[in-house]
This record gives C-alpha cells, structure tokens and sequence, in this order.
C-alpha cells in the first residue's frame, strides 16, 4: 500500500491507504463483489469502488460505483471520485 500511496503522490498527506487481505472490513461494510462476471478478471471477493465520508466516526456519505454489467465501476468511478464525494457531501 506504501509503494501504491507513492505513486499516486499522496504519501505523507492526510490520506491513508489500508489493505484489507482477508477482506474482512469489505465484507463488515457489505461491499464485497458478487457478480459473476468473466472469471479472468477475479471479480469474486474483491471490495467494491466505494468512498466513504464520515466525522469523528459517524458515516455521513457513502457513495458506490458500480453497475448491472459494470460491478467494479470501470466504466463510471464519477460517485466515487473527489468531484462526485464533495457533490455527496454538500447535498
């Protein structure tokens, strides 16, 4: 996650990038992939494209990128993205 916070130039900012191998917060958060999908690109047990906006620990936004043929949210991230969670959160 170091390497990945590196290359996306956010080491060292207020951003902290968590791995979750055993998935286990993305099944405690319910956003695991379900979706069949085409097995070559292991869909199955990966956490979906979600972001989360929460203040001293209560959850005020929670936004998901996904849909019916797209479950990772490839085709449109835009909910998830800086832009789309600053909309979620002025609304």
């Amino acid at each position: 996650m170091q390497a990945w916070a590196e290359d996306q130039g956010i080491a060292g900012s207020m951003v902290t990038f968590v791995g979750d191998p055993a998935a286990e917060l993305t099944k405690a958060l319910d956003m695991e992939m379900t979706h069949p999908g085409p097995p070559s690109v292991g869909i199955i047990g990966r956490c979906k494209r979600f972001a989360v906006y929460a203040e001293k620990g209560d959850i005020k936004v929670v936004r998901v990128s996904e849909g019916e043929d797209d479950p990772a949210g490839d085709s449109d991230p835009s909910a998830t993205l800086a832009e789309g969670m600053l909309e979620a959160i002025k609304e």
